[in-house]
């Protein structure tokens, strides 16, 4: 369910309140945790944390570099943590210990309420890597270092 909203207010908007105050709640864990250099606004029709393309505009697709995103899927929420996927296992392992029960796909975890999310531990992971090393995992993947 990919929503056309063009800002980040109207997409708050939009969602029903209980979904609006989940997303709301997630959004604030990833803007206290976030580095500086990422830039929030929304892309493929959700909320998205990237490197803006003035900062670095060779991406694969013509789209800033995301590096956080979080959506309302029609059945769930999606927290899209790119940082994560770069050690997929250790983030597994990590999640895992916080007791709460993991449900990731190939590009994101989904949940359904923000009790189905380790709030400490999604701020820890975006605060993990900063614009410069996502870059380089990045530019490292494409074969480009």
């Amino acid at each position: 369910m990919q929503s056309s909203a063009n800002t980040v207010e109207d997409y708050l908007a939009e969602l029903p309140p209980d979904r609006r105050e989940t997303v709301a709640a997630v959004r604030e864990v990833v803007l206290a945790n976030l580095p500086e250099g990422y830039e929030e606004g929304m892309d493929f029709g959700m909320i998205c944390w990237h490197v803006p393309l003035s900062r670095y505009p060779d991406t694969y697709n013509g789209h800033p570099l995301g590096y956080v995103a979080l959506a309302s899927q029609k059945q769930y929420l999606s927290l899209y943590l790119m940082g994560a996927y770069a050690d997929g296992d250790d983030f597994r392992a990590r999640y895992e210990a916080t007791g709460k029960k993991l449900n990731m796909g190939k590009s994101c975890v989904r949940f359904k309420k923000l009790a189905d999310l380790p709030l400490e531990l999604i701020g820890e992971v975006v605060a993990e890597v900063t614009p410069e090393q996502y870059i380089e995992i990045y530019e490292k993947a494409r074969g480009l270092r």
